[in-house]
């Protein structure tokens, strides 16, 4: 309970510290927008990289392609190719991040064939109501030989609790539900971490990042995974109003559109390839 009561407190700290909120749009603070920079987003297909340029091609859209210059922060391990669909995020003084999608044939494929998955349901899936969905994903990977868990985030969804109601409703049994102490020791094994609306509360930026505003809350290490597929709409910020770094690691897949949708073709996928 003492665990629980921090984390809570960090998040509503850090998200009252850092954000102020006009509309539905969240915003930094007055204090850190003097040094802000404006960023802005592009989604399309790698249509050349190497060491020095990537092109972004974008039919339809204003302005055609887009040329960014490579520099530390692009994915350069091989991950992003020609052809690979992604969004890519950055700043007029040349910063970029680079976040790589992936199909939802290829999200099951890798599914399919995991020894060990662990599932980060978060405020997404309950907006989806998407719980039952998970279920079924979870008993097929389990028919097929694999152990799936599910990493419960103390402040997860909207009120305490909140996940562990929702995988109760849909049946998925309590053993296999465990708190952050129990399982971020152990996410370097899991072969898949499969994030389901999570945000915030997966941000590696609160363990490695001293200038963010949520550093030194309590996370789920899930970028430590061996891979991670995140399932969101878009590339929208959670309720600390920044950037998931998470989003941008070359072992991460981001799979866009409503969770509950999105699972659904997963499940049709996995059993396809039966």
């Amino acid at each position: 309970m003492r665990q629980f009561m921090t984390a809570l407190a960090l998040v509503a700290a850090c998200s009252m510290a850092a954000v102020t909120t006009t509309g539905a749009q969240a915003k930094p603070a007055k204090a850190a927008a003097k040094t802000a920079v404006a960023t802005h987003s592009t989604t399309g297909t790698v249509k050349s990289i190497d060491s020095n340029t990537l092109v972004i091609s974008r039919p339809g859209k204003k302005g055609g392609d887009m040329t960014f210059s490579v520099n530390g922060s692009t994915q350069k391990d091989g991950t992003v190719g020609v052809g690979s669909n992604v969004t890519v995020r950055y700043q007029n003084e040349g910063k970029m991040m680079v976040a790589t999608a992936i199909s939802a044939e290829d999200a099951a494929v890798q599914l399919a064939y995991a020894s060990n998955v662990v599932v980060v349901p978060g405020y997404g899936m309950a907006v989806a109501q998407a719980q039952h969905q998970v279920r079924e994903l979870a008993e097929l990977i389990e028919k097929r030989g694999g152990e799936v868990r599910y990493a419960i985030h103390p402040v997860a969804g909207r009120m305490p609790g909140h996940m562990n109601v929702l995988l109760a409703e849909a049946n998925i049994p309590y053993d296999k539900l465990y708190d952050m102490d129990e399982i971020n020791g152990d996410l370097s094994r899991a072969d898949v971490a499969l994030i389901i609306g999570a945000n915030d509360v997966v941000n590696p930026a609160a363990r490695t990042d001293p200038t963010s505003p949520i550093y030194g809350m309590p996370i789920l290490n899930v970028d430590e995974a061996k891979s991670v597929i995140v399932l969101k709409r878009g590339m929208s910020v959670g309720f600390a109003g920044i950037d998931n770094m998470l989003f941008y690691q070359p072992r991460t897949r981001m799979l866009f559109g409503d969770a509950k949708a999105s699972l659904v073709k997963l499940v049709t996928e996995i059993k396809a390839l039966s």
